[in-house]
């Protein structure tokens, strides 16, 4: 038994002479970025993408007044996918998507004083091909003989795959919605000390206005003369 199983080790690893299909390009990694965005300013970022495949952007305003901010996509040939105005956040699906740079714009020029926090991520997903594993179909013995499929295992594997992706996905998300909700926080606390103090002055003045017209009251102005 040990010994039909390495033979089938050495079968899949020792290289045959026939002529191979070319796999495919294999896709950009997933990336995300924060940035800072000022008042007044529009920024773009390039991603290079292959063709025949999906992407998916997505963003989100993580910090700043209003938690808005304009967004535009353009594919490599110059087409207006995307335009969004005064949005908090947004994701979008590409797919299939064209070779070449996209172009992600994020416009806070309708802003004069507040500057925008923002997050954004970009999941590439290659295109699925129905001639991968034809390889391992012709150095594999039959399936009778094998105590397990080996599509079965490509399968668990592409299964496994897609569902670590997803959790990068969702816990790159989680993160920026705790730090919108951080900030959104801070600031509404800076509003409550600063008008808490503004309050605490107010109350002082009239504390001390009251005073003085008490003891105003009972002063006795009339000249005595002897």
């Amino acid at each position: 038994m040990a010994a039909a199983w390495l033979w089938r080790l050495l079968l899949l690893l020792v290289p045959w002479g026939g002529s191979r299909a070319a796999l495919p390009p294999a896709p950009p990694p997933d990336a995300e970025f924060t940035f800072l965005l000022p008042a007044g300013r529009r920024d773009c970022f390039y991603q290079s993408a292959p063709g025949n495949g999906s992407m998916e952007a997505e963003y989100q305003v993580i910090g700043g007044a209003g938690l808005d901010i304009d967004f535009s996509l353009e594919s490599p040939s110059g087409v207006l996918l995307v335009s969004e105005y005064r949005r908090s956040d947004g994701v979008h699906t590409i797919e299939p998507t064209e070779a070449g740079d996209y172009k992600l714009c994020f416009d806070n020029s309708f802003s004069t004083i507040s500057e925008k926090l923002v997050f954004f991520e970009l999941i590439f997903d290659s295109p699925q091909e129905d001639e991968d594993g034809d390889n391992w179909a012709e150095v594999a013995e039959p399936e009778e003989m094998l105590d397990m499929k080996i599509e079965d295992i490509k399968e668990s594997i592409e299964t496994m795959k897609t569902r670590l992706e997803r959790s990068i996905q969702m816990q790159a998300l989680l993160r920026a919605f705790e730090a919108r909700d951080r900030n959104l926080q801070e600031s509404n606390l800076g509003r409550v000390n600063f008008w808490s103090a503004v309050n605490l002055g107010v109350l002082v003045v009239v504390a001390f206005l009251q005073v003085y017209m008490l003891k105003s009251l009972f002063e006795d102005k009339r000249q005595v003369r002897t």
